[in-house]
């Protein structure tokens, strides 16, 4: 038997299934405690992340191992991962940690950038390293990217974004008998609000991730103050060509500062005694 639905119980049951995955797949994230959206299995996002950062670098063949610039990314991502490791080990947080495997590489570009995948897979720009004028410096962007991956914030974008596009589904089906027009109006206001609700959650992450990071060099052994001065020189070397905040997946580098400044304090009391 063929069932005709109508536009508003379409609706009806799209939302109530989103409100089921909402309420049933939220996790915390370490020392921040907040809570976030994980509809997805860590295992799938991993073996995605593998087979992109493959591709990646076929497609740029990174740095070869005895390159001093490898050996001095690497020797920075492989102090912090495992003080990392073991500080969630011995707070019974183990199993973030149980899929990733630690990749660190550099690739000659002269762009200003460092990026992580899920699983551990990072990669340094060669243009980001100029600005690195210490171990310390490197920390701080090695430890912001250890803790993109500790935090899950890969799966919580693509949670997110599943969520935005059943949201879209849901208020298309509402729409069903308005004219054409009408619809595509609405459908293109609900497209730009849910860019800025996503946009939104990404500078979060941004935030969280030097909070954490700051907290995890520390832990390392490394000084959670150098964060300040390193945003303040990448502050400088970008000048005032930024887009606004509001628009942008990243805050910007005066609200990075303030928030450096005010996560000190905290990342002070995981400094690592020598």
């Amino acid at each position: 038997m063929k069932l005709n639905l109508t536009a508003s119980t379409k609706s009806f049951w799209i939302y109530t299934i989103l409100f089921a995955l909402l309420f049933s797949s939220c996790a915390r994230v370490p020392i921040t405690g907040r809570r976030q959206l994980s509809l997805l299995p860590e295992s799938m996002l991993v073996n995605m992340a593998l087979t992109s950062y493959q591709e990646f670098m076929t497609n740029k063949p990174p740095l070869p191992d005895n390159d001093p610039r490898v050996i001095r990314v690497r020797k920075v991502g492989e102090r912090i991962s495992p003080a990392v490791h073991q500080y969630l080990t011995d707070h019974g947080q183990a199993e973030r940690i149980q899929s990733l495997q630690w990749q660190y590489n550099v690739v000659e570009d002269s762009t200003v950038n460092a990026w992580v995948m899920p699983g551990g897979k990072v990669m340094f720009y060669t243009g980001i390293l100029p600005l690195m004028e210490s171990d310390d410096d490197l920390a701080v962007v090695m430890a912001h990217e250890v803790a993109h991956v500790i935090a899950r914030h890969g799966n919580e974008r693509m949670s997110q974004q599943l969520v935005v596009m059943l949201g879209a589904i849901s208020l298309e089906a509402a729409l069903m008998e308005k004219p054409e027009e009408t619809r595509n109006l609405f459908l293109l206001a609900y497209g730009v609000g849910g860019q800025l609700g996503t946009l939104a959650y990404s500078r979060r992450h941004e935030l969280e991730a030097d909070r954490l990071g700051m907290i995890f060099m520390a832990m390392a052994g490394y000084n959670p103050e150098t964060a300040v001065t390193f945003w303040e020189r990448m502050h400088n070397h970008v000048g005032g060509a930024e887009p606004p905040q509001f628009l942008s997946t990243h805050p910007t580098s005066s609200a990075r500062i303030t928030a450096a400044r005010e996560f000190l304090p905290e990342a002070k009391q995981f400094m690592k005694t020598q």
